[in-house]
């Protein structure tokens, strides 16, 4: 009885996972029905299809390792006018080399149309790797990415460098970026559709790598463990149409120690996140902002949002522990505005205030002007005893019928009023 009590415990930890598995997988299928069904989902799946057929005939090609080729920007009278711009506005983020890195099975070739965006828009050394097929052990694979950004730095004389991984890729340099020191090269780490928290689809196949990568692994549980002081910035790019990471919400990233940024998107799967132009555009945006730029936009984001959204990642953390609500660490929340006191009133308010009544009127109805002062402090005004009184007034009779032309002149033979002023003494 004793001997077969481990192996009934054991057999319900087997059922108790297959039924999880039963259960994920049958959210990810209904989900992958309804966004399938949907017009944006049928796009994102045709243009899912062509670009693995364009990407397995680039294969090959991928397969050759690329050289760096260091770009030295001293000339712009030759390059193009978007080219041009970031060169001349942000030299140093131009000059910033940029590794990728790509997934699992895959090579450099996935980042054809990506690497070409980014040198079209100003990025001198946009360099892509590619790391063993047979790489069984995802540590192995970080320090392996460690000797390609050592080469890479020495190449093109730069201290920092960005790095996007697609994929696995993203791990991997996440790895390299927390329990390798990879912060301090490192200034922004970009993945497009990583699973951070691991896959239920790698639970499909029993690799040690794929291992690795399964929910609650203890690679995974590295990752999550605190990492104080990081100073890489992470930019995450998942789809909720992502086919490979299942379920979708496990490519987000969230630590409090690391500062992310996220990119959703609904309509776009995993092998076809290079290529999107909203990620391209975003990705491309946020890494041709300067230091100080960056500062500043994210004080100024942070500033409007304050409130109305909860930070993610370190900044909650921080918001909670400097009670701030909100914002990036070292920025104070804007001044409460003061409540406003009533005016005082002075005694040219009270002038102005009396010369707003009405005039005082002589007994025949007529205006008349006292003594008193000016209004604004001037001299008194002078006594005036003039009336302006019309003789005689023109009417349609007095033409003869006739209107008046618009010009105002009159008719010949039309008397013309006559304006005369009236004063005492005189007929």
């Amino acid at each position: 009885m004793a001997t077969s009590l481990p192996g009934w415990r054991r057999l319900r930890a087997i059922a108790s996972g297959a039924t999880d598995l039963a259960s994920d997988l049958g959210q990810a299928t209904g989900y992958a029905v309804r966004t399938f069904t949907s017009p944006a989902g049928l796009r994102g799946l045709a243009v899912e299809w062509a670009w693995l057929s364009a990407h397995l005939a680039l294969y090959p090609i991928g397969l050759a390792e690329e050289t760096v080729r260091a770009h030295g920007h001293w000339r712009t009278d030759t390059l193009p006018p978007v080219k041009r711009s970031l060169v001349v506005a942000d030299p140093a983020a131009a000059g910033t080399p940029i590794l990728l890195i790509h997934g699992i099975m895959d090579n450099r070739s996935v980042f054809t149309v990506f690497a070409h965006a980014l040198r079209r828009r100003g990025f001198g050394t946009v360099h892509a790797i590619n790391y063993s097929l047979l790489t069984g052990d995802l540590r192995s694979a970080a320090h392996e990415l460690r000797g390609h950004v050592e080469r890479l730095r020495e190449a093109t004389g730069s201290d920092k460098v960005h790095i996007v991984g697609h994929s696995l890729g993203g791990v991997v340099a996440r790895y390299y970026v927390q329990r390798m020191g990879g912060d301090d090269v490192v200034d922004t780490l970009v993945t497009l559709g990583s699973p951070h928290s691991g896959s239920n689809l790698a639970r499909l196949a029993p690799t040690a790598l794929c291992r690795q990568l399964r929910p609650g692994s203890e690679v995974l549980a590295e990752l999550d463990a605190p990492a104080p002081g990081c100073r890489t910035r992470f930019l995450v790019v998942w789809s909720r149409m992502d086919e490979v990471v299942v379920p979708q919400r496990n490519a987000r990233l969230q630590h409090p120690d690391l500062d992310v940024q996220e990119l959703h998107l609904d309509d776009v799967g995993h092998l076809s996140l290079p290529i999107d132009r909203r990620t391209v555009h975003w990705v491309a945006s946020t890494l041709a902002r300067g230091e100080v730029e960056r500062r500043e936009h994210d004080a100024v984001r942070d500033r409007r949002l304050r409130g109305s959204l909860r930070p993610a990642g370190r900044h909650a953390v921080d918001a909670e522990l400097d009670g701030t609500g909100g914002g990036v660490p070292g920025v104070p929340p804007p001044p409460r505005p003061e409540p406003r006191s009533p005016p005082t009133r002075t005694a040219a308010d009270d002038r102005v205030t009396r010369s707003r009544r009405p005039p005082a009127r002589s007994p025949d109805r007529s205006p008349m002007i006292s003594d008193r002062p000016y209004p604004y402090g001037g001299p008194p005004l002078p006594r005036c005893d003039c009336r302006v009184t019309v003789q005689s007034s023109t009417s349609r009779a007095d033409h003869g019928g006739r209107r008046r032309p618009r010009n105002g002149a009159h008719p010949r033979g039309a008397p013309t009023p006559t304006t005369t002023a009236d004063r005492p003494g005189t007929t």
